[in-house]
């Protein structure tokens, strides 16, 4: 399965969460002499490079929303490339000090009041992260959109439409993913995940773009299950910064995913 952009998301990444270096200049503009499949090649590499990095410490706001209730996480997230990634929840008070680790495709979770590490096993990749309506699976996978999709390119005045069909040898749960980009600035604006029968299954919107330490990007993502009315997770980025120098790789260790703070 693909990365996905997140989080991105985080949440991320990618996926999963952005690393968001300025890896692609997002005022910039595709060049139309291009074939429409190298164009689409172009653009949706740019949009996965806006979300990577060598590293970023961010603030992060999670809003999940259903039916019944609405919960509020504020939690910091930290990146270290595509490979690794860290995320602390701060509040709210029973939840404080739940963490989570990515090494490339394993992820573990720890929660402090039983002081219990418990590695997320491939069964429950597909699983909620976090009660939210993003998946483990969105979390840890590394494969990129350009290499493991067909790319289909239509445009309209002032925004692309990208269609991406999995090739025969890409394992994933989507039949299709549509992914539409504004031209000015380039910048994502919508992801539409389709299952095998063409069925609308979720909805990834990308709002409010705010500069973060000279870039311009998404500061709020809201994932929308369409299968599921009324619920509905929303990402807000409060602050991230780019390259701190506190961040290496004991960030991701083991034993800083049981420390206390």
């Amino acid at each position: 399965m693909h990365r996905i952009i997140l989080v991105a998301c985080l949440l991320l990444a990618t996926a999963a969460l952005p690393s968001a270096l300025p890896a692609a200049d997002p005022g910039s503009t595709i060049n139309s002499t291009m074939t429409s499949t190298a164009r689409a090649r172009e653009i949706i590499n740019q949009m996965e490079e806006l979300y990577r990095g060598d590293s970023s410490n961010a603030m992060i706001t999670m809003k999940v929303t259903t039916p019944q209730y609405e919960r509020t996480l504020r939690m910091s997230g930290q990146s270290l490339g595509r490979e690794l990634a860290f995320f602390r929840i701060l509040s709210p008070k029973k939840d404080r000090g739940i963490t989570t680790l990515k090494r490339e495709q394993e992820m573990w979770n720890y929660f402090p009041k039983i002081n219990k590490v418990i590695k997320v096993p491939p069964s429950m990749m597909m699983g909620s992260w976090m009660g939210s309506d993003f998946t483990n699976d969105d979390l840890v996978k590394e494969t990129t959109l350009i290499d493991a999709y067909d790319l289909a390119l239509k445009e309209t005045e002032d925004q692309y439409h990208i269609t991406l069909i999995p090739r025969e040898e890409t394992v994933t749960v989507w039949g299709m993913i549509e992914y539409i980009v504004s031209k000015e600035p380039l910048l994502p604006v919508m992801q539409i995940f389709y299952d095998d029968k063409g069925e609308m299954i979720r909805r990834l919107s990308f709002q409010e773009p705010t500069v973060f330490s000279g870039l311009l990007m998404p500061s709020i993502l809201v994932m929308t299950p369409l299968n599921k009315p009324g619920h509905s997770t929303t990402i807000i980025y409060e602050d991230i910064t780019l390259n701190p120098p506190d961040i290496n790789e004991q960030t991701f260790s083991m034993r800083n995913l049981k420390s206390r703070f």
